[in-house]
This record gives structure tokens, sequence and C-alpha cells, in this order.
């Protein structure tokens, strides 16, 4: 058994978190020096990309992309600021822009507006000779840097020794937002990854072979996923890593039909029923829709719950005149209602806090790195070693025939 008994240390990108919020809907981007001045993890780059405003890096990174043509692929998160998202080829959830990163194979280099894990993801799934780029190497994310390879490979070898019955007792599920480590654990074991929008498919296919699962990182997507497989709470524990065995009894291990890591995403968990209620007050017919990722007391009281796609979708598809109160990061809630003027379209959380991970990828990264490639300089490549590409790739190939 793993000896672990120490305290709680929150990931660097969970304690910056609320650094970019505010209460104005203001989040226009400002030159790289004045953002930088917030104290968080900026990535440094050559000095003069930082007085530049955003008119000069929209000169810039639109000339480099002009000059750089069929061989450059940009793909850019829904989660990204304006100024980045209005460069991008494609824009989508991770899953959907790592497959548009295998579709266009012609592209030899793949800028991705994202955050590191969904690099390491296109990196896995592109060709060898495709190049994966982060723009800002500081662009992580909170969730995927709760669950540490040591801390989850510690938490496996705990349950396969107490389950081993000669049987598959237990096969381990990685939600998409986790390092490419994770993933490699997985497919090492019989196990797969999922995204938001398949994960009961992902659960149903690991039940269907074996009698319990872990679910990594995110605890929240979980239970919401068992919940709606009709598992009950009571045979669903969480995970705690700074615990020995979690915190439970081999006992009550045997009994758990779901194994929750204790991880959350930092923008999602800020979203809650009261919100919910006190928008309903406010606008009469309100419809709300939250991303899985959201408490189950905030999944339990809206209307729809779905992947950044669903939300984009359902808001786009309902009629004119509706209103929408969404659950998820503000630069996709303010990208949908400036498509969707015909309709009320609003953020649950009063207070705008964009992913602080994200919004790192400032236009003047990618201004940098496009320019870095034209000089012969691949800046920030991405590059997964070769056996923990092989494993990952197993546990992305399972999930990619639930698709």
């Amino acid at each position: 058994m793993a000896i672990t008994n120490r305290l709680p240390l929150l990931p660097t990108t969970e304690i910056e978190q609320d650094a970019f919020c505010r209460t104005e809907n203001e989040l226009t981007s400002l030159p790289l020096e004045l953002e930088s001045q917030i104290s968080v993890q900026w990535q440094k780059i050559p000095e003069d990309y930082y007085p530049l405003d955003s008119s000069e890096l929209e000169e810039r990174i639109s000339a480099a992309k002009r000059r750089l043509g069929s061989s450059l692929l940009i793909l850019g998160h829904h989660y990204q600021r304006d100024e980045v998202i209005k460069f991008a080829d494609f824009r989508g959830d991770s899953f959907k822009l790592a497959q548009q990163a295998v579709a266009q194979k012609s592209a030899e280099y793949v800028v991705f507006c994202g955050v590191h894990f969904m690099a390491e993801t296109a990196d896995i799934l592109t060709d060898q000779n495709q190049r994966v780029i982060l723009p800002n190497l500081a662009a992580g994310c909170s969730m995927a840097d709760m669950a540490p390879t040591e801390d989850v490979t510690d938490c496996w070898d705990d349950l396969t020794e107490i389950l081993r019955n000669g049987i598959p007792e237990i096969l381990p599920v990685t939600y998409m937002n986790s390092t490419a480590a994770i993933k490699a654990l997985c497919g090492k074991n019989g196990g797969i990854v999922c995204t938001s929008s398949n994960a009961q498919r992902a659960l149903e296919w690991s039940f269907s072979q074996a009698q319990r699962v872990v679910f990594f990182p995110d605890e929240h997507l979980g239970r919401n996923t068992g919940l709606k497989m009709g598992i009950p709470l009571e045979k669903m524990i969480v995970w705690n890593p700074f615990k020995p065995l979690g915190g439970h009894t081999p006992e009550a291990i045997q009994n758990a039909k779901l194994i929750l890591w204790q991880g959350r995403c930092s923008v999602h968990t800020r979203f809650t029923a009261s919100q919910i209620e006190k928008a309903r007050i406010a606008i009469s017919g309100l419809n709300v829709v939250v991303h899985p990722e959201c408490p189950m007391e905030t999944v339990a009281a809206a209307d729809y719950v779905g992947s950044t796609e669903v939300i984009n979708k359902v808001v786009s598809e309902a009629p004119a005149g509706s209103s929408w109160a969404i659950g998820t990061e503000i630069s996709l809630v303010n990208r949908i209602a400036a498509e969707n003027p015909d309709k009320t379209v609003f953020c649950l959380d009063p207070v705008v806090c964009p992913c602080t991970t994200m919004y790192r990828i400032h236009p003047a990264y990618l201004a940098w790195v496009l320019e870095g490639i034209e000089a012969g300089s691949i800046n920030n490549q991405i590059i997964v070693d070769g056996q923990t590409r092989q494993d990952a790739r197993i546990a992305l190939d399972s999930m990619l025939t639930l698709v």
C-alpha cells in the first residue's frame, strides 16, 4: 500500500484561477506588457512582443499565417479569447480539435491554441512528421494538475492489490482533461479515455468488461455520469490522494462500483444551484444549460446538461426570443451570445472569470510562434515520448470506437 498522509497542496493553476476575474463583462485583450503584470505564471518571450497592441498583433499574425499557407493549421478551443479564436482554422472542444489535427495531414505545423493536455493529445494522434506547438507553455489545466502521475499510479497499485480475484475487477477510465501519462496508464491496463460527450458510453464499455471503474481526474463528471446511468451515490466513493487508500477501508473499496478521483474544474465548480434559482426568479421562462463538470446539485437544477459542443448547439437551435443562462467558461458564453442576437444569453456566474490558463494564450504568443516557424525556429513544440505515446494511443483508440 502506498503511504500517503500528507497535507493537500493545490496546484499553482488552481491557486491562480481567480487572477483574471472581474465584475464587468469585458475581456478585451491588452498589450502583453500590461496583462503580464497580473501575478500568474507567464512564459517569457522576446521583449519586442510585449508592447504590441491588438491591431499590430492582428496584422503580424495575419501576415505570418498567409505566408505559411497550407503548411500551418491553427486550432482554437472554445474557451479562447476572441482575439485568438479569430485566427483559428477550426474551433471546438479538445477532442474535436484533435480529430481535425489528424484529418489535416498536409499541415506540417499544428498550432494548438488551448492548454497542455490538448496539445499532448494532438501530438499522440497526429503523424510523426507533424509538429504540434502550444503558444504558451504556462497554459496548463488545474484539473489535469490535480492528478499527478505518481499519485495516480499509487492509487492504481492500491486498487489492484485489494481487488485481485483473477477476473477483471476494475478498469481505469480517464477524462480527456488529463496528462498523456495518465492516458498511458489507462492504455496499459485495458482502460479508455472519454470526453464529456461520450463519458456514459465509455463507462458502459468499461462496465461490460469489469465490475468497477476508477475515474480520473474529475469527480463531478464521473458522479454526474454515474447518476445518469442509475448508479446510486452509495456505490460511489471519492479517492483522496492525500490519505492512505484514498481515505477508505478495503471493504468500502470492494463495495464501490465507481471510484472517483478527487479532482475538479476550477471554472465549472463556480456554478451553483443558488445561481440558477436567482436567475429563474429574475427571468420568467428561463432555460438553463450547464456543463457536466459542474457539481451534481447544479446539474440537477439545470434544464440541459452537455459538453461545450452540445451547449453551443442547444442555444443556437433554440427559438428566437428565448432566454438562456449558461454554466460554462465566459469566453464561449460571450461568443454564443454574439452569435445569437435574437436570444437573451448570459453567464450564470455574475463575476466574469475566464479559464485563467486558457486565457494565457495571448495574441502575442501566437505571433511569436508563427514568426518563429517562418524564421526556422520551432518554439514550444510538444513531444510525447515513444512509450507514453504508444500506451496512450491504445486508450484513445478505444475511445474512437465509441464515437
